[in-house]
């Protein structure tokens, strides 16, 4: 991919329920400011468009209302995670076994580590030690 291939980034203040205070996006928890940061990179690269996003968002947000879930905003980034996971699938970027096994890696990462630890994975396809600071 070429510079010139980078779409600019979309407008997220016109996302449904979107958290945010006076700078912007507001994030409650490191991993919520990763799941917003990956969406709009695999926008900004092409791989679906930001309408498409809103869209998958929006489903997600419906779906979550209609199973009687708060609509506090405590659960908008387990939607946006969701979604995310949704059109990674469907764009073919990865598949649910893959996600499924990553996300259990790193529940196991975190169950394992002692408290106030970094949370670390080994990656064994490259042998790389990858670290969540949470």
């Amino acid at each position: 991919m070429r510079p010139s291939d980078i779409i600019p980034d979309p407008d997220v203040t016109a996302l449904p329920q979107l958290p945010k205070d006076a700078d912007g996006p507001a994030f409650s928890e490191p991993w919520q400011a990763s799941a917003f940061a990956l969406a709009l990179s695999l926008s900004r690269q092409g791989h679906f468009s930001w309408a498409e996003w809103a869209e998958t968002l929006s489903q997600e947000l419906r779906a979550s209302a209609a199973r009687g879930e708060a609509n506090d905003g405590s659960l908008y980034y387990h939607c946006w995670l969701a979604a995310l996971e949704r059109l990674i699938v469907a764009k073919h970027l990865s598949d649910a076994s893959t996600l499924h096994a990553q996300k259990e890696a790193w529940a196991d990462a975190y169950r394992r580590t002692p408290h106030g630890e970094p949370v670390t994975l080994v990656d064994e396809s490259s042998s790389s030690l990858v670290v969540d600071k949470r």
